[in-house]
């Protein structure tokens, strides 16, 4: 919590020098100026005892961080090293007096969030507080009339669909002016709410620190609750049983709302939602080949074909320098978890990093020598499920180098801002054999090519100029 707090200093003082800048150049008064707390409740991903990685929790391994692991930590929170989020008992201080959390879309606690608006030359109120029920989607229309603009009916040909949202402009100067933006649904996960002229009525369908694989009660199960946010802005009171029939009709409206916007069929697959194959969800990168060349760099995980809980093979062509191979071939990730192929002391090396936590290395038993070689990696999954473990092999010209054991692979995601990389690693380093800078591979990496399941099976462990033709010529 004290490194969240550093950061939200930080963020103030820079938001500050944009003002100070506003200022500077005379614009300052006529300026619509937004400043929101957050973008939801405050985050209850950092489990009941806090998170060094928080990806681990969040992806159904909170148990990989004992209180004597978090402790060991305690002086690397909030450096280069952690992905660390305070636990759930700060979350909900820092939503009081409000209910639950981020992920809770039910609860104010979960959506609600300060906001202040400045504008002295189209605001002549100061200083005041307004209690007009607003949402998000609000803002773009504030913005439009502000400006004397008109909503965008086409952009570039393409017909637009209409802005959804109110403008809030008619409560800016007038604190008393009747409310504009009546009804607004809410959901996420299966949590749900409703917001209609004063009154809200919520359901909690899943806890956000329960991650993995959580049973969750049937969406007709759910226990509704009602509250009369003029007298209760707090959600205090649950007025539920005192008033079965208004609670009846704002879960009506919620399934009407729910139908306008897009939000049936409702998916509880939290976990599995991530993971495009489960979820069938369409992906960027189809089939099961993918060519990479040597100087791409920072493509994000969903860029990559998705060779996650199954078998899979990385190939490269290499030009090793005379002095030596070194360095990164390709990557994935950083510190807190990932995977590397790369060069150390002229030897093919395979690091596998599980959240920071564990690390396995397979190295080949010979250099790789001068000159234009194919390196390969070979994946066999275990199988039996998400999240298992499978058997590297090393080759270099389609000779085995090296063999060994990864116990047990991510399921999901490595990281939300850490990349792939080809002939060196930006970001955090996925292996500890080499530093955030001056990794990049000593010679050339021409192309890295990832087969999936069958295609990943080769029983030359090479690849012919001829099959790499027909996939380039395939992606065209």
């Amino acid at each position: 919590m004290e490194v969240y707090a550093g950061f939200f200093e930080h963020t103030d003082h820079h938001v500050g020098r944009l003002i100070d800048s506003l200022q500077d150049l005379g614009i300052l008064e006529d300026t619509l100026i937004y400043v929101i707390i957050g973008d939801n409740g405050a985050s209850a991903e950092g489990s009941l005892q806090g998170c060094f990685n928080e990806l681990a929790p969040l992806t159904g391994f909170p148990q990989l961080e004992t209180a004597e692991f978090l402790t060991e930590r305690l002086d690397k929170l909030g450096g280069v090293e952690a992905y660390n989020h305070y636990a759930v008992g700060w979350a909900h201080a820092m939503g009081t007096p409000y209910q639950w959390t981020k992920q809770v879309a039910s609860h104010f606690g979960g959506t609600r969030n300060g906001t202040i608006v400045h504008w002295p030359k189209g605001v002549t109120a100061k200083g005041e507080i307004r209690s007009q029920f607003h949402h998000v989607i609000d803002i773009a229309p504030t913005i439009l009339e502000a400006a004397g603009l008109p909503e965008p009916v086409f952009v570039n040909g393409v017909q637009q669909r209409p802005i959804e949202g109110v403008s809030m402009l008619y409560a800016f100067n007038d604190a008393k002016a009747a409310e504009r933006h009546e009804t607004q649904y809410f959901e996420m996960a299966g949590n749900r709410g409703i917001y209609h002229k004063g009154w809200t009525a919520v359901t909690r369908h899943r806890t956000p620190w329960l991650t993995g694989a959580v049973k969750l009660p049937a969406f007709d199960d759910d226990v509704w609750e009602l509250y009369d946010t003029t007298k209760d802005w707090s959600q205090a009171k649950d007025l539920a049983k005192e008033y079965p029939q208004k609670l009846h009709e704002l879960q009506r409206l919620w399934l009407i709302e729910a139908v306008k916007y897009n939000v049936l069929p409702l998916d509880d697959r939290f976990a599995e939602r991530a993971n495009a194959d489960l979820a069938g969800r369409p992906q960027l990168i189809k089939g099961t080949r993918q060519l990479l060349f040597g100087g791409m760099g920072r493509l994000t995980e969903s860029s990559i074909i998705n060779y996650k809980n199954k078998s899979h093979a990385v190939t490269a062509e290499v030009v090793a320098p005379p002095s030596g191979a070194e360095g990164v071939i390709v990557a994935v990730g950083g510190i807190i978890g990932g995977w590397s192929l790369y060069a150390k002391d002229g030897k093919l090396k395979y690091h596998y990093n599980f959240y920071g936590v564990n690390r396995y290395t397979v190295e080949s038993t010979s250099k790789i020598p001068p000159g234009t070689h194919q390196v390969r990696m070979e994946f066999k999954y275990d199988g039996g499920g998400l999240a298992k473990g499978g058997t590297v092999t090393l080759y270099v010209d389609g000779t085995k180098v090296g063999e060994g054991r990864v116990d047990q692979t991510e399921p999901l995601v490595f990281s939300t801002d850490e990349t792939c990389d080809v002939g060196f690693q930006a970001g955090s380093p996925s292996s500890t054999d080499y530093g955030p800078r001056d990794n990049r591979f000593s010679g050339e990496v021409n192309w890295v090519e990832i087969d999936l399941g069958k295609d990943a099976v080769n029983l030359d462990h090479l690849i012919s100029p001829e099959q790499r033709l027909s996939l380039a010529m395939g992606i065209q």
